[in-house]
């Protein structure tokens, strides 16, 4: 044990920080419900814009990147192959990113836009539905995928074009903020983002837990309580601390992989016995109302919600507010996850995979089983709505899926498909988490390391379950998303000071080079000259 390795001041700082927000939170569940409302309040009601700005300039930012000179940069050296093939890439930073949320969300997050839609249109209507069935795609798209990008440019532009052995989100502003990163600055910088990370990590984990243990009470009759849902949290814990312990290649990439064919299956499967043709095209169709209608969806706040004759929804708040700030919590975790996987890859083909492959996963997720549990819904089938406001959402859920062939079935692999998502999405954080406590780290951090993160990770989100309802959660994301916005600004700024500065300076050194090789190219020439005068005088 290299106890040397060990950055102990932002160790000890984000766990600090971490019992400090558990404890009350455990303690006084109901005050500290009322005061993080309140929070809510705050951060939505004046800083939503700041969210909604910022998603889209770090949509632009990216598209910009990957296509100037700094895109073609390669991550390593020139002739270096890359280090995961494209479908294990695509699967690690797709369940990484994602995690059993999208099994949550992508089944049942129509209904809540269903039953209340944006742009003040009647709840339950024709066009409530056609929102509805757009907003979930929308929100898990390429504005999301660029959030979670960019934090990996400087990341990965230290790591592997300058080499500089160190994970940290602080060293990666190091071009913009200097020296200042030494200092306590730096720590703060690097506590910060644990703690998001923590805290949206903790809402993943409470909002899937439940879904599980909802499938667990169907396949064996256990009722669902607090204890079957912290001891499905434990089992979780266990299997990304194993998969953590045994390392990037023989633990998080095979459960990846595991996951990407479990969720192929799940996804062909409710394709195939479901309603097919209504399934397809009402996913197509979303994807045409999102193209033609996507800077009104990414710019939209209700403005005049207090003005006479406007009707108040609170949609932005709730909804897109929410998730720009949960991208952001989950951004650097993800960006350092995505640039430790990046080796041999440029930076276009890091940028453009990431958004590309993040969004198709997404869409066929929400086109598929949302559209499936839609169209339960509008035939008549089966009540999803009055369902899920009866018991909940994750009943809802499962309730579902029962509703296929062979429902058994499909119910048992969509549990185990919950956890191992659950599993890779915590194996990755823990990783990170560890990797950002080290003072370098040059092929793995510390195991002992990793696996304490592992079991600190199932702290908070032990406390959000006990403390109880969704807002709470949501509200968690957007307060510790807050300080990541400005982080973000200069991970942005430092990337393209570092990579400008380097691609200057590759210029400034090119003339000589260019000069020699004219020189050697006349010397050459001068010498075929002189040997075919040679040649003419001894004929």
């Amino acid at each position: 044990m290299n106890k040397n390795l060990i950055d102990w001041p932002t160790f000890f700082g984000a766990l600090f920080l971490l019992l400090a927000v558990s404890i009350p939170l455990a303690v006084f569940p109901e005050t500290g419900k009322e005061f993080v409302n309140i929070a809510n309040d705050f951060m939505t009601g004046n800083f939503g814009v700041l969210y909604l700005i910022f998603g889209l300039a770090a949509f632009a930012f990216l598209i910009f990147v990957a296509f100037s000179k700094n895109g073609h940069i390669k991550l390593g050296d020139k002739n270096e192959d890359k280090e995961f093939g494209t479908i294990s890439w695509a699967a690690m930073l797709f369940a990484a990113g994602i995690g059993s949320s999208i099994l949550y969300w992508g089944m049942i997050e129509w209904a809540y836009y269903y039953q209340g839609p944006p742009f003040g249109v009647e709840g339950e209507s024709q066009e409530a539905m056609e929102w509805a069935t757009a907003y979930g795609i929308f929100h898990w798209g390429p504005i999301a995928w660029a959030i979670y990008t960019l934090p990996a440019l400087p990341i990965a532009y230290f790591y592997y074009v300058r080499k500089k052995p160190v994970l940290k989100i602080s060293e990666a502003v190091r071009p913009v903020l200097g020296r200042l990163v030494d200092t306590p600055l730096g720590v703060v910088i690097d506590v910060l983002f644990m703690f998001g990370l923590m805290g949206g990590a903790g809402t993943t984990l409470a909002l899937g837990t439940p879904m599980i243990a909802e499938g667990v009470n169907d396949i064996t009759g256990l009722p669902v309580n607090l204890t079957l849902k912290a001891v499905i949290m434990l089992i979780c814990a266990a299997i990304f601390a194993i998969s953590a312990y045994s390392g990037l290649r023989n633990g998080i990439r095979v459960l990846s992989d595991i996951n990407l064919w479990l969720a192929i299956f799940v996804l062909t499967f409710i394709f195939v016995f479901g309603p097919s043709l209504f399934i397809s095209e009402t996913a197509f169709t979303s994807i045409g109302l999102i193209i033609d209608n996507f800077f009104k969806m990414a710019t939209w706040l209700e403005p005049f919600a207090n003005v006479d004759g406007f009707t108040e929804t609170a949609f932005p708040e709730a909804w897109t507010v929410f998730y720009w700030a949960w991208w952001l919590v989950y951004a650097p975790f993800v960006g350092l996850f995505v640039a430790r996987i990046s080796r041999g890859r440029t930076i276009q083909e890091m940028i453009f995979g990431t958004m590309v492959y993040g969004t198709l996963g997404c869409v066929l997720f929400f086109g598929i089983m949302g559209n499936f549990g839609l169209h339960l819904q509008i035939s008549g089938q089966f009540d999803v709505i009055g369902f899920m406001n009866e018991n909940s959402a994750p009943a809802a859920i499962i309730a579902i899926l029962n509703q296929l062939p062979l429902a058994w079935m499909m119910v048992t692999v969509f549990t185990i498909l919950a956890i191992i998502f659950l599993a890779t999405t915590f194996d990755s954080s823990s990783y990170i988490l560890s990797a950002v406590v080290q003072k370098e780290v040059k092929a793995e951090p510390l195991r002992w390391n990793r696996l304490f993160w592992a079991f600190t990770l199932c702290l908070m989100p032990l406390v959000l379950m006990f403390v109880g309802d969704l807002q709470t959660l949501q509200t968690a994301s957007i307060v510790a998303g807050f300080p990541v916005l400005f982080i973000m600004g200069l991970l942005a700024w430092s990337f393209m000071r570092a990579s400008n500065e380097d691609i200057r300076a590759t210029k400034d050194y090119q003339p000589p080079t260019i000069h020699i090789d004219k020189e050697i190219k006349r010397k050459k020439r001068r010498s075929a000259l002189e040997a075919l005068e040679d040649k003419d005088l001894d004929d």
